[in-house]
C-alpha cells in the first residue's frame, strides 16, 4: 500500500479539522474529544475493513504485506495528527498508546502465549462431540479464574489436536471463542479486563459472580447445547479416523508452566492492588507497579522458554507466527482507536452524543440501552475502555452501581464480556486464537464470515437475556 504525499496528506487533516472543531489538546498527550470529528476514525475504519477484505480478495498480499498494511492505516492517523497539533503531540500521543497500551497488551498476550505454548495435553482426545463439549465447558469455567486468554492459550491446542483428522473444524474454534475467550471471563475481575477495571474503581471482587452468574450460566449453556448438536451433526457425516483412540491415560507434558501461569494470574492482580507511584518516562506517566508486572511477566516467559521440555513446544508444534502477527496488527488497531475512544469520552459533548441520549435518565437507566451499547462498541473498540465509559456514564460511582444500581452495573458489564465474541477483535485472545488455529491449517472464516456466525449464534441467547434480565 503506498502511503500518501505530504500534501495529501495535510489535505486530509485539514478536511477533519473542517468537518469539525478542532480539539484541544489537554494536559500530556490526550484528546479533548469534545471537538473531534467522526473522520478522525477513518484510519480505525480502514484498519477494519483491511481485516474484513484482504485476506479474501488479496490473500497472498495480505499475509506477506500485513505489517506495511498495518503501518500504512497508523501513519494516516499519525501523520495528519501531526500537521494539526504538531510533531511533538503527535509523538506525545504514540508513546502514551505504546507505554500504557500497547506494551502492556503484548508482553500478556506473549506471555501466556509462551507459557501455555509449553503445556501438551495428550492421551484419549477422541475429538467425539462429548469430548468436545467437556473441553469447551471446562475452557469457559477455568477463563474467571485465570482469565479469558490464559484460558484460551491452555485449551486451544488440545481441543485442536484432538480434532485434527475431523473434515469440519472452523466451527470448533468459533464457539471455542464465543465461550473460552469471552463468556466464560464474566465471574470474576481477573477473567475479563472490564470487569478488572471494575474492581480498581471500587466495585467489590466477588460483585460479578454474585449478579452475572445467572447471565453466564444462561448463555453458556444455550451456547454449549448448541455446541453439541451442530459437532454432532458433523461427527456423523465423517468417517472415524486414526485419531478416535480412546482407553489411553491422560497426560501432561510441561507441568512446570502451570505453576508459571499461576504467577502471571498473581501478577496481573497484584498490580491493581498495590501502589509503587508513577514513573515518567519521556513525559508519560506509567504505573510504577504495571512496569514491575510486566517484567515478571517477561520473566515467567523466559523461565517456561529455559524448563519446558522441548518435546512438549514440538508436539505443539510451537512457533511465535500466530503472536507476530497479533503484534503487527494490534500497533495499528491501538493507534488508530485514539479518536473513537476520545469521542466516547466526551460523552453527551462529543459527536457521539446521540448514543448517550439513549441511556435514560440517573433515575430511570435504559438497561437495555446500556447493555447493547456497551456490548457493540466493545465487540469494535476495546471492551475495556468501553465498560469505563459507560461505567462514568451511569454515574461512575462504584458503591450506588455495585448497590442500588447493581442491575445497571450488570447491563454494563455484561454487554462488554458478552459481546466482545461478535467479533475477531472484540476481545484480545479471539484475534490470537483464529491465528493460532491458521497456522496450524484450519480454515477460518472472514472478518465478515465470523460475524454471520456470531449473529446466529450469539444474538439469540443475547436477546434472551435482553428480555430475562433487562426489560423490566
Amino acid at each position: 500500500m503506498k502511503i500518501s504525499s505530504k500534501p495529501r496528506l495535510r489535505s486530509i487533516a485539514a478536511v477533519a479539522v473542517l468537518a469539525g472543531p478542532t480539539p484541544a489538546m489537554g494536559a500530556g498527550p490526550s484528546l479533548d474529544g469534545a471537538g473531534l470529528s467522526l473522520l478522525w476514525c477513518l484510519p480505525f475504519a480502514g484498519v477494519l475493513l483491511s481485516l474484513a477484505i484482504l485476506p479474501m480478495v488479496a490473500s497472498h498480499f495480505w499475509h506477506r504485506r500485513q505489517g506495511l498494511v498495518a503501518l500504512a492505516w497508523a501513519l494516516l492517523f499519525l501523520v495528519p495528527f501531526a500537521s494539526v497539533y504538531g510533531s511533538s503531540a503527535s509523538l506525545h500521543q504514540l508513546l502514551d498508546v505504546a507505554l500504557l497500551e500497547y506494551i502492556p497488551f503484548i508482553v500478556l498476550i506473549g506471555s501466556l502465549y509462551t507459557i501455555a505454548g509449553g503445556i501438551w495435553l495428550g492421551g484419549s482426545l477422541s475429538g467425539s462431540p462429548g469430548q468436545n463439549t467437556a473441553i469447551m465447558a471446562a475452557g469457559t469455567g477455568l477463563a474467571s479464574l485465570v482469565g479469558t486468554t490464559g484460558a484460551a492459550m491452555i485449551f486451544i491446542r488440545p481441543l485442536m489436536r484432538a480434532n485434527r483428522s475431523r473434515t469440519h473444524q472452523a466451527h470448533l474454534v468459533i464457539f471455542f471463542i464465543f465461550l473460552v475467550c469471552n463468556v466464560g471471563g464474566a465471574l470474576t475481575p481477573l477473567g475479563d479486563p472490564p470487569l478488572f477495571l471494575g474492581y480498581l474503581k471500587g466495585v467489590p471482587f466477588s460483585w460479578p459472580f454474585l449478579h452475572l452468574w445467572p447471565h453466564t450460566l444462561l448463555l453458556a449453556t444455550v451456547l454449549l447445547a448448541w455446541f453439541y448438536v451442530l459437532d454432532r451433526r458433523y461427527y456423523k457425516t465423517e468417517t472415524p479416523r486414526e485419531h478416535r483412540l480412546g482407553g489411553e491415560g491422560l497426560k501432561i507434558w510441561g507441568i512446570v508452566n502451570l505453576p508459571l501461569i499461576a504467577g502471571v494470574v498473581f501478577a496481573v492482580a497484584a498490580s491493581g492492588t498495590t501502589f509503587i507511584g508513577p514513573v515518567d518516562i519521556a513525559g508519560v506517566e506509567v504505573r510504577g507497579e504495571s512496569l514491575v508486572r510486566d517484567a515478571v511477566l517477561v520473566v515467567l516467559a523466559v523461565l517456561s522458554l529455559a524448563l519446558t521440555p522441548l518435546k512438549a513446544r514440538r508436539q505443539n508444534e510451537f512457533n511465535w507466527a500466530p503472536v507476530l502477527e497479533v503484534a503487527k496488527l494490534f500497533a495499528a488497531i491501538f493507534v488508530t482507536i485514539v479518536p473513537a475512544i476520545a469521542i466516547l469520552k466526551a460523552g453527551e459533548h462529543g459527536a457521539a452524543a446521540p448514543l448517550f441520549a439513549a441511556l435514560g435518565s440517573a433515575d430511570a437507566p435504559n438497561h437495555i440501552a446500556y447493555f447493547w451499547l456497551t456490548g457493540l462498541l466493545s465487540s469494535f473498540l476495546d471492551n475495556a475502555p468501553s465498560y469505563l465509559v459507560f461505567f462514568n456514564a451511569a454515574g461512575g460511582d462504584p458503591v450506588a452501581l455495585a448497590g442500588p444500581l447493581a442491575s445497571t452495573l450488570a447491563a454494563i458489564s455484561a454487554g462488554a464480556v458478552f459481546m466482545g465474541a461478535l467479533t475477531y477483535i472484540g476481545n484480545a485472545p479471539n484475534f490470537m486464537v483464529r491465528a493460532i488455529a491458521e497456522h496450524q491449517g484450519i480454515k477460518m472464516p472472514s472478518f465478515f464470515g465470523f460475524m454471520l456466525w456470531s449473529g446466529a449464534f450469539m444474538i439469540p441467547p443475547l436477546l434472551l437475556i435482553t428480555a430475562v434480565f433487562f426489560a423490566g
